[in-house]
């Protein structure tokens, strides 16, 4: 048996590991070229504490308080020359991967299809040469054909296939967008790197409140995907918020979730006054006490930044401390035409 660890760097880049049962996590590292920050290996000394952000393991009791004290370990603080994961886990490294002597990888790809879903947001599909691991939410850097030039963009698919696929807003002048409807063809070929990002889907059994502005539906698009690949039984609630009714993009996707997601529901919300749509305005007006569930909630929110300032703002007002609140805000890149 085997246990997928991921390692979170703090530049934001994400390295997998397999870890073999009774298997120590530095080690296991270090069997895979991943050199995880250590002095003693003997747990003694704390350079290798990390802290475990998902999952199961054990640390048994070879080690001094002075390297990790009671408190420490209450909170999921743990030291990777002891820890022994029972589960998949996500680890939280505390340093750069260059220190760690790790790089991002690289990996190649093939246009599938080019979709514009609306004059707002393109649909990228590809063909990756290998499955890539990610967490659900991360995103991945994409090089502009022709050009140095890399732009981030999240995962709407799952992790480990081998399609990949990005909901992409469709910039006026951006180097990307314009790439992607003048001139990509099916068989074209990318370039891309990651998996990165701290915005990516944590374990838990409390309500799920997802929050979404425009082409942020992506990496939330993942996220339940993988609710649903898991079986997952907790109650979510996702409120996609656009500026027009024709801003509104894979809502057939979002209406299938109901068949397999326990407690499952999405509400469009549109910001244009003359919309049909039943919630009109911005998302803080529809965020209901039913949804906040008293702050025993783990929100995800991604949007550009005066969205996620707003719905931070609503509930400070409002008195409500998530349980949980993880927000990624995204600014889309631009290159202006003449």
């Amino acid at each position: 048996m085997t246990f997928t660890i991921a390692l979170n760097f703090e530049d934001g880049m994400t390295r997998f590991i397999q870890c073999n049962a009774g298997e120590k996590v530095l080690d296991a590292a270090y069997r895979q070229k991943v050199n995880l920050p250590m002095d003693c290996s003997d747990g003694v000394c704390g350079t290798c504490k990390c802290h475990c952000a998902s999952g199961e393991y054990g640390m048994g009791e070879d080690y001094l308080e002075e390297a990790l004290s009671d408190d420490e370990a209450q909170v999921r603080q743990v030291l990777t020359c002891q820890m022994v994961p029972t589960s998949d886990c996500v680890i939280d490294v505390p340093v750069a991967a260059a220190q760690c002597k790790t790089a991002l990888a690289s990996l190649g790809a093939e246009v599938r299809q080019v979709d514009l879903l609306s004059d707002t947001a393109i649909e990228l599909v590809v063909a990756l040469d290998e499955p890539l691991a990610f967490l659900p939410g991360q995103y991945i850097n994409i090089q502009v054909p022709g050009t140095p030039h890399v732009r981030a963009y999240s995962f709407s698919s799952p992790s480990g296939s081998l399609e990949g696929s990005f909901l992409i807003r469709n910039v006026p002048g951006g180097m990307m967008s314009q790439w992607l409807t003048q001139q990509a063809q099916p068989g074209d070929r990318l370039t891309l790197s990651g998996p990165m990002g701290s915005f990516y889907l944590r374990r838990g059994e409390r309500p799920l409140l997802m929050l979404a502005g425009g082409t942020g539906l992506a990496p939330l698009l993942s996220m339940l995907q993988t609710l649903q690949t898991q079986g997952s039984q907790r109650p979510v609630t996702l409120l996609y918020g656009v500026t027009r009714d024709c801003d509104l993009v894979k809502t057939e996707a979002l209406d299938a979730f109901n068949q397999h997601l326990t407690g499952y529901r999405w509400l469009p919300v549109v910001a244009d006054e003359h919309s049909a749509c039943p919630q009109r305005g911005f998302v803080t007006e529809h965020l209901d006490d039913a949804m906040l569930n008293n702050g025993d909630v783990d929100i995800y929110l991604c949007g550009p930044p005066p969205m996620v300032n707003a719905v931070s703002t609503a509930l400070r007002e409002r008195g409500i401390s998530p349980a949980g609140f993880w927000y990624e805000k995204f600014i889309a890149s631009q290159s202006a035409a003449a």
